[in-house]
């Protein structure tokens, strides 16, 4: 005698799609570089027409601008390229802390109202918004960065990544990188140039992922944040 077919299971209802924030800038000729680095360049190799179906353009650019990840080798002689790096701190679980108007320096001070208990976890990725709004168009002589002590203390909390909306971790007339030989010793990864002014504080998930360029100092990201699961 035939059994009759057993009930299907309910299927689960799909998850809600989570909030995206793009944080990375525009990247294109009007970008700011830094002084004496690369500027954004491109030509077109193949336009649409007759006898041509593609466009094809070449770029010229520092990979340090816009959105990016510095490598070790960008301060470090003997470091590694951006394309040997371990992925694994630029995906994941972070926390966005505003110091907005914080002055030439990001103090540990700065952060302390949103670290929380210092025995506390802590997301193993920490990003700071130091503007109101990110000069995206011209280059900021004073921008903010970070102080030597608040990379150590990121560090003993067990942060793996830092990042900044400047243009760079150490000040901009900086000779001896305080930071960059912080984040050197420490063995973190960094994102500079991001995008948060429209990024309330508060945990979400990174998505940064720098390009597999085998032999540079650093690599553009398309860096997005992610709402958390409900």
């Amino acid at each position: 005698m035939t059994q009759p077919p057993l009930p299907s299971a309910p299927a689960a209802p799909p998850e809600p799609a989570r909030q995206l924030w793009d944080i990375s800038p525009p990247v294109d000729a009007a970008t700011p570089a830094f002084p004496g680095d690369t500027a954004y360049s491109q030509t077109w190799v193949a336009t649409l027409g007759p006898g041509c179906p593609v466009n094809v353009s070449a770029i010229t650019l520092s990979p340090h601008l816009g959105a990016h990840a510095d490598a070790p080798l960008h301060y470090d002689a003997a470091g590694q390229p951006v394309g040997a790096l371990d992925l694994t701190p630029f995906l994941g679980p972070c926390r966005v802390i505003h110091a907005i108007g914080c002055g030439p320096l990001v103090q540990p001070h700065h952060l302390a109202h949103a670290l929380g208990d210092p025995t506390a976890p802590l997301p193993a990725r920490v990003l700071v918004r130091t503007y109101s709004r990110m000069p995206q168009r011209e280059w900021d002589p004073a921008l903010s960065a970070f102080a030597p002590a608040t990379i150590e203390g990121l560090a003993d909390r067990g942060v793996v990544l830092v990042g900044i909306d400047t243009a760079s971790i150490d000040p901009a007339d900086s000779k001896t990188l305080d930071s960059h030989q912080v984040i050197r010793r420490r063995g973190l990864r960094v994102l500079e140039n991001l995008l948060l002014d429209d990024v309330p504080e508060g945990d979400y998930e990174l998505i940064a992922l720098p390009l597999k360029l085998t032999t540079a100092d650093a690599s553009p990201v398309r860096a997005v944040l992610r709402a958390l699961p409900m």
